[in-house]
């Protein structure tokens, strides 16, 4: 089985998908880190030598050469609106949306170096959460086509592991 798990930055997938790998005797698959290290360059550096275009391309082509068998695969906030990553993934395993609220979400992302994120560089704290509300409600359509869906605050990991197992 394969599990992809979708959602906006810091809603909590990477750190979601390595307890329930864990859980699942799964291998955690991360498809940011495996662009990076296909490319040699981080996100950021590829979006700026290459353009976002060219890494939406990329970013879906390394989703779609991943080896699936049992994994547990935390994807980019924005893979699943883009060409047919959302539908791709249905068709390819279960597909479970992180669904963090804004006010979750900005907490995580207050303190970290924007920076490095492209999508929130030079942006202030209100910069912020206008982004975030704008990015959700538009992202919001591709997220909900999700097989499951997962609040990080209110559900546990033994709850969605159990969600699995009966989904099966």
């Amino acid at each position: 089985m394969t599990i992809f798990l979708i959602g906006f930055m810091g809603a909590g997938k990477t750190t979601l998908g390595k307890k329930l790998a864990v859980k699942l005797g799964y291998t955690f698959v991360d498809v940011d880190l495996v662009l990076e290290q296909k490319e040699n360059k981080y996100i950021r550096d590829i979006i700026a030598d290459h353009g976002e275009v060219y890494f939406r391309e990329k970013e879906t082509e390394t989703l779609k050469e991943l080896d699936l068998t049992d994994k547990v695969i935390s994807t980019g906030g924005g893979t699943p609106c883009f060409y047919d990553n959302m539908q791709w993934m249905n068709d390819h395993g279960i597909t479970i949306f992180v669904d963090a609220n804004e006010g979750v979400i900005f907490s995580r992302l207050v303190n970290t170096n924007r920076e490095n994120r492209p999508l929130l560089k030079g942006l202030d704290d209100e910069g912020l959460k206008k982004f975030i509300h704008n990015k959700l409600e538009e992202r919001m359509p591709f997220y909900t086509q999700a097989n499951i869906k997962f609040d990080p605050i209110r559900q546990t990991i033994r709850e969605l592991a159990e969600l699995l197992h009966n989904s099966d």
